[in-house]
């Protein structure tokens, strides 16, 4: 059996705020670890019965960043969904959710570009 790791190194400012986020994993082809602003970790605990998450982003994740992370995340859980419990018409709803999100957070910021430019 063949074990890897992956590595995620957060470094936090004097006011305990991500400042910096990286990540690595082991039998990556990719020598120098990844930058990124933002991460979900979800992890579910069976023995529990409870989903157990670590969301962190830095200072510099900008809100139409956040917006397009949180779409392509939900995206993705909707497939995640359907290759786990072969459930379409469940899934199907998990993306029509995610594309309302996605016109409502971009409406959002429209309008608060607008306000700021007044």
């Amino acid at each position: 059996m063949e074990k890897h790791n992956i590595n995620i190194n957060v470094t936090l400012d004097n006011e305990k705020m991500p400042e910096h986020i990286d990540w690595s994993a082991s039998g990556s082809s990719i020598a120098e670890p990844n930058q990124a602003k933002a991460f979900m970790l979800s992890i579910w605990d069976g023995q529990e019965k409870t989903a157990l998450r670590m969301d962190l982003w830095t200072k510099r994740m900008m809100v139409d960043e956040m917006n397009d992370f949180f779409f392509q995340t939900i995206m993705t859980m909707a497939d995640t969904f359907t290759r786990a419990t072969r459930n379409e018409e469940l899934s199907n709803e998990i993306r029509e959710f995610a594309r309302n999100f996605k016109k409502k957070a971009d409406e959002a910021i429209m309008k608060d570009n607008e306000n700021e430019s007044k």
